[in-house]
């Protein structure tokens, strides 16, 4: 072997050695291999839904009715649907006062969220849904009813306050509506139309088919900006909900307030539910909804596994 050979074959052998070398530590263990990043999976083949918090359960018929809150604790209990758009906040607080209903609403709604418009609202039907039509219509919203689900004790707490004391509610919910609009951050956009009528702020939808849901942090929106602070960039919407005329059966059309003598509408006719009269009140739909004869069924395939089939 000549020695240039003899050079590059030493050269080779002490690189060699220098690799393995390096894939011991210092206390003799081999070094962890190289992470290997994996695609992402495809975002509809989740895990199972979330478990939610167990609801507290209905209170007797003979129980008492809580004290009532405070205006400042009843600020602060609204504050996180206070600027929802007039007809979906007539909802969530009239579903409210079924709490211990929304969390198995909501596990419905997650593993059903693929279904939209119609072919939803023959879902409802279809699988014999025992709740409160107050809380059907929020089916549409799963993003509403986890939030509720995910917090039951607040859901449990403003369903005994619009029980108990709804006109308090309903004027906690126009204090935070004028503080986020002198703050700038309540405004008509691209999503709802605000507007001042007679002193109260009503929000409405642009299109009363389309539902968009505002996205924001309380501790935000009802309090000064800080300076440079981009107030238009606070409040962000989720994907247009469509509300169409099949959900009219759950009181979708003619849902709203009458601010002026504290009265919530769902389906165009006062909801009149009260802690007194919380079992026995039926409210009158101008279409009635057949009430499920038989245990609940599940006749739709669920969202994790339309991609196993």
């Amino acid at each position: 072997m000549n020695k240039s050979a003899l050079l590059l074959l030493l050269l080779t052998t002490s690189l060699e050695v220098s690799a393995v070398a390096q894939t011991v530590n210092q206390s003799g263990n081999q070094a962890p291999a190289p992470i290997v990043r994996q695609a992402p999976s495809e975002p509809d083949a989740q895990a199972p839904p979330p478990s939610y918090p167990a609801s507290v359960p209905p209170p007797a018929d003979q129980a008492p009715p809580p004290p009532p809150m405070a205006p400042q604790q009843l600020d602060g209990l609204v504050q996180r649907i206070a600027l929802y758009p007039d007809p979906l906040l007539a909802q969530v607080l009239t579903a409210s006062t079924f709490w211990y209903q929304i969390g198995d609403a909501a596990g419905w709604a997650n593993q059903h969220a693929y279904l939209r418009g119609d072919a939803l609202a023959q879902a409802i039907q279809a699988d014999n849904l025992p709740w409160d039509p107050s809380v059907l219509a929020l089916l549409p919203f799963p993003s509403v009813l986890d939030m509720m689900a995910r917090d039951p004790q607040w859901t449990g707490n403003l369903g005994n306050a619009v029980l108990n004391q709804r006109p308090d509610v309903m004027d906690a919910v126009q204090r935070e509506r004028r503080i986020a609009r002198d703050y700038g951050y309540l405004a008509t956009s691209p999503y709802y139309d605000v507007v001042d009528s007679g002193g109260y702020l009503e929000i409405q939808p642009l299109n009363p088919a389309y539902y968009y849901v505002p996205v924001y942090d309380p501790a935000i929106v009802f309090f000064a900006p800080r300076p440079g602070f981009v107030v238009a960039g606070a409040i962000h919407f989720g994907p247009a909900i469509v509300i169409g005329p099949s959900f009219g059966v759950f009181g979708w059309f003619g849902a709203g307030f009458g601010w002026g003598t504290h009265a919530i509408f769902i389906d165009h006719r006062p909801w009149v539910r009260t802690f007194a009269n919380r079992g026995v009140y039926v409210h009158p739909y101008g279409r009635p909804i057949a009430r499920p004869v038989g245990p609940r069924i599940e006749s739709h395939p669920l969202r994790d596994d339309r991609h196993r089939r």
